[in-house]
């Protein structure tokens, strides 16, 4: 659990465009500590949690969704694979549908 929410915090300071330096700062904490939380090597208190939430302009619930979050690389293969799984007629329609889009 530690390391989901720590890739969660990363993910969503990263969306807000903040270096772990500028987090830290805003939230009181030495940037070795928020490396720590971010990679999944310590696990952040409730007031932590809650100057993180609120630094990141999220609920601190927000922290445990723990969607996954693919690469472009990982999404890529993850299409590829799932094409070698259709059916000649489900690529014909694949084929057709992407076409509108990539023309």
């Amino acid at each position: 659990m530690k390391k989901l929410l720590g890739k969660r915090i990363r993910y969503i300071r990263k969306m807000r465009g903040l270096t772990q330096e500028q987090l830290s700062e805003m939230v009181a904490l030495e940037p070795a500590s928020l490396s720590s939380i971010e990679v999944g090597r310590a696990f952040p208190s409730l007031v932590t949690l809650e100057r993180l939430a609120k630094a990141l302009d999220v609920e601190p619930v927000n922290f445990f969704e723990f969607t996954e979050e693919k690469t472009i690389e990982e999404k890529r293969a993850s299409i590829v694979d799932n094409i070698n799984k259709l059916s000649d007629s489900q690529i014909e329609n694949l084929y057709n549908y992407l076409k509108i889009f990539i023309a």
